[in-house]
């Protein structure tokens, strides 16, 4: 199994990690065996949460005699001092250990919680208290979608890991400069949802017996993104051991031709995407003659249609910020014959003119 160096924690982690949200789904004995099975593969990095159900306690009945064999990371959403070294002691005894490698402020994703968890008597105080007990090894923080507020954690200098969702279709949009930001500050980062939470992947009846080439290759793309250290697909079944272990054992980038190869395998899958995703944002439509940005575009109409209600102004700040807006396209449809989902992009952007009602700060190139 491949490594790579966390950050700089000194820890050097499997690039295929255990991501345990999948746990409560399965019985004890099945997550015993998927456990114990990732260890002698070489997997040795795991991440929980003190939210994900019963997956610490599956956990620490599984593999808690085998400690030494792996960096094991928990999280915690409570947003205060006290709060989290309460949720502190019971994840450890859940997890059946006297210490956590990372231990990570979850879901940081908006600006309110931000600033409640870096004040006074915030969770990052909690941290550094336990990381001064011993109990503690490294604290590392988790954000969804709210790019402002990772951009404020990597500044800050005070995680020493980032986790943020990425795959293919990048919905969230930090693969071009969120990921490179966090590697260059010397941040560990993590990428949770690698297939896209579980999109990603054929049908059971359609898996090829020796594997799924959809997950394994979108497991390839991420691991091909200079800036990750790890990705961390949940598991609950032998078979998804097995096959992404063979990824990280076997690890190779994809070659242009195989990213474009994987696109036309992921465009079909386009309505089982999070938040509606419809444009996969694999930038073959670049560049447009007229200089539109369209995954861009698109993203943003995405994010004002189908993200929570108190982050859908990101949306509505990212088309404002764009140097052209659709209204420049003169349908020449050169995007539409590279397009590997086949989408009517003129219409689309059509679309969102009509949405944002030309809010962006200049519709027609220089």
């Amino acid at each position: 199994m491949q490594k790579r160096k966390l950050g700089q924690t000194g820890l050097e982690v499997s690039v295929i990690s255990f991501g345990c949200i999948k746990l409560p789904q399965i019985d004890a004995d099945l997550a015993a065996e998927c456990l114990s099975l990732a260890l002698d593969l070489g997997l040795n990095f795991l991440d929980t949460a003190r939210n994900y159900g019963d997956s610490e306690e599956k956990i620490g009945r599984a593999i808690s005699g085998r400690r030494g064999e792996f960096h094991l990371a928990t999280k915690t959403t409570n947003r205060t001092a006290d709060g989290l070294r309460a949720e502190l002691g019971t994840s450890l005894q859940n997890l059946r250990t006297d210490w956590v490698d990372l231990y990570q402020l979850h879901s940081v994703s908006d600006q309110a919680t931000w600033k409640q968890v870096m004040g006074p008597g915030g969770a990052l105080e909690g941290a550094r208290r336990a990381q001064d007990e011993g109990l503690v090894r490294h604290v590392g923080i988790t954000i969804h979608r709210a790019l402002p507020v990772m951009r404020a954690a990597i500044e800050s200098g005070e995680f020493a890991t980032l986790m943020v969702a990425y795959c293919p279709p990048d919905p969230e949009g930090v693969g071009a400069e969120i990921i490179p930001a966090a590697a260059e500050r010397g941040m560990g980062v993590i990428v949770m949802k690698p297939l896209n939470g579980g999109a990603l992947s054929l049908p059971e009846e359609v898996r090829p017996e020796e594997g799924d080439p959809i997950a394994r290759d979108s497991l390839r793309f991420v691991l091909g993104h200079r800036g990750v250290t790890c990705a961390i697909p949940g598991m609950r079944a032998v078979r998804e051991v097995r096959e992404n272990c063979t990824v990280g054992e076997r690890f190779e980038p994809l070659t242009e031709a195989e990213e474009r190869a994987l696109f036309e395998r992921v465009a079909p899958l386009a309505g089982r995407f999070r938040y509606d995703q419809f444009c996969l944002r694999c930038g073959y439509c670049q560049p447009c003659p007229n200089d539109v940005p369209i995954p861009e575009v698109f993203r943003a109409l995405m994010m004002v249609r189908s993200y929570p209600a108190n982050l859908r102004h990101l949306g509505t700040e990212l088309y404002a910020s764009l140097p052209v807006t659709p209204e420049a396209c003169t349908e020449c449809r050169e995007c539409v014959e590279k397009c590997p989902a086949g989408l009517d992009i003129p219409a689309r952007l059509r679309e969102a003119a009509a949405e944002f009602g030309g809010t962006a700060s200049s519709s027609v190139p220089a």
